[in-house]
Formats: C-alpha cells, structure tokens, sequence
C-alpha cells in the first residue's frame, strides 16, 4: 500500500517547505484542490521540478471540461489528476483520454456519491486508473461520521482505491485489510506538531503490515 500526503496549504512555499520535512516518507503527493485553486497549476510544475521522482496528484476535482482540465494539469507536470465521480460520463470519458495521451492517469473521487459501490463499477468500465473513497472535511466534521463507510465501500471495489477522509497512525491498519492500494493522509501529516515523524511513523506501520 503506496502513502500519499494530501497538502491542503494555501502557498507554494509552505507546499514546498512541508516536503522537505516529509517526502522522503511519502510516495504521492497530492496538491489539494484549495492549494490549486489559490496558486494556479504553478504549483504543479514546482512541486513535480522539486521532486520528480514522486507522483504528482493534482486534485483538480473537475466537474466538466474533463478533456482540456486534464490536459491542462498533464501540461503541468502531474501524474495523476483527479476527476469528480458526480461527473457526467462524458466528463470522466474526456478525462481518461486525456490520460492516454499523456501516459497519465486519472483518478475518479466519489466524493458526495451517495451509492459508491454502484458507481465504482461504473467508473471502472470508464477506463480511470483508480478511484478515490473520499470523505471531505465537512463531511468528518459531521456527527456520527466513521471511516468505516469508505472501507466498506472499498471491499467490493474490483478497481484499485486509495481511502481519504480521517487516515491516521490509528486506523492505517483498517484502510489496509480493506485492500486499499493508497492511504491518504492529510491533516494527520500536515497538521502534526512534527510532520516529519508523522509521515514516517504512517510509513513504518505501513511497512509493518505488509
């Protein structure tokens, strides 16, 4: 199971000054949708020049114009980008195009998909690479919200899905048995007193499991 840092800060420069302390401990870093939003596809390009040796997700959560969003972020240096479930088919259909043409890879997010098993398989037959259980911050911030429903989700998925919403040091072991190939990590990395120890304890216990 591969580990990826989803960096929801608002500068290039606290991007870049958080992966020097974390990359190393990661294999996929994912520039958060806010991140892009506030610096442009920029962020992209200096993250991927940074650390080409890494995976670069740019979270671009496109809702249409699959084709040329993607295309754009493919232009930028990312590896992977990603594409709202919600989206009409031929949003999603434009994105893996895209893909293909790049060598790329993009990655279907379910969030606010209310049946996410029916739509997995749906997105499977659409060509994306992956898709991603996702629970947003709102949505933790509900009462009686429990990682358990993406796990579940994920179980009967017969595509590769990486889990988003409340990973930490705590509940890896969970997102691990559910056969997850990605664990997403954001404010348990990025919010930590000290990310660097976060991320490479999230690493060690990885390394533990397999």
């Amino acid at each position: 199971m591969k580990l990826q840092v989803a960096i929801d800060l608002l500068s290039t420069k606290d991007a870049l000054t958080l992966l020097e302390k974390v990359a190393e401990h990661v294999d996929i870093i994912e520039l958060g949708t806010p991140l892009i939003k506030q610096e442009g596809l920029a962020v992209v390009t200096a993250v991927k020049a940074a650390y080409p040796n890494k995976i670069v997700f740019a979270d671009m959560k496109t809702m249409d114009a699959g084709a040329l969003e993607a295309d754009m972020a493919f232009k930028a240096g990312a590896d992977l980008v990603s594409v709202l479930a919600a989206a009409g088919d031929s949003t999603i259909s434009g994105a893996v195009d895209s893909a293909k043409k790049h060598n790329k890879g993009i990655v279907a997010d379910v969030i606010g998909v209310l049946d996410k098993a029916t739509r997995v398989k749906q997105l499977k037959a659409l060509g994306v690479q992956s898709v991603e259980l996702h629970a947003g911050l709102d949505e933790q911030a509900e009462a009686g919200y429990s990682i358990s429903k993406l796990l579940e989700a994920g179980r009967g998925a017969d595509i590769p899905f990486a889990v988003a919403g409340g990973v930490n040091l705590d509940r890896i072991s969970e997102v691990e048995a559910a056969g997850a190939s990605v664990a997403v990590a954001g404010a348990a990395i990025y919010g930590a007193s000290d990310p660097a120890a976060a991320a490479k304890a999230l690493r060690a216990k990885i390394k533990n499991l397999g």
